[in-house]
């Protein structure tokens, strides 16, 4: 696939505001439960970009190739993972395929048992931020292990 424009270059101004939000979403919470939320949803959105570069970084940031191999699969894995960890990937998966049912009670009272008030509403603007940054990508055609970003 060519890439089509560079979104930073041609909407600085949303660009640097999408880069504020995301800074401020990740802001206090556990770098590695980030890049297993960020994985998560673009294996979800099929964001060959995205995952590239959030595996890439987990894996810079000590995570094993194992837990990397298991998010797709984290419910059938569910020993690799905290419940902490688990309870923020459903709530990705609810959100970012929200269309498809919504976010569901139970999924997100999982959520609210494992996350502070504060850092559920951080890890909601993580997924919010991860989604956004997907759908750049996905629709600018950036390609996946170029430098980038």
């Amino acid at each position: 696939m060519t890439p089509r424009l560079n979104f930073a270059k041609s909407a600085p101004k949303a660009f640097r505001a999408l880069i504020g939000f995301d800074a401020a979403a990740r802001e206090d919470l556990d770098p590695t439960l980030v890049e297993l939320v960020q994985i998560r949803s673009s294996q979800l959105n099929g964001c060959a970009y995205c995952l590239h570069m959030h595996t890439t970084d987990a894996r810079k940031a000590g995570e094993s190739e194992e837990r990397l191999h298991m998010v797709a699969v984290w419910r059938e894995a569910a020993h690799f993972f905290t419940d902490r960890e688990r309870a923020a990937l459903a709530l990705t998966e609810a959100v970012t395929l929200v269309a498809t049912g919504g976010v569901p009670d139970e999924v997100y009272a999982g959520a609210a048992e494992q996350f502070e008030e504060r850092e559920l509403g951080q890890l909601l603007a993580l997924i919010f931020a991860i989604n956004t940054w997907n759908r750049i990508a996905i629709s600018t055609a950036k390609v996946p292990g170029t430098d980038e970003r």
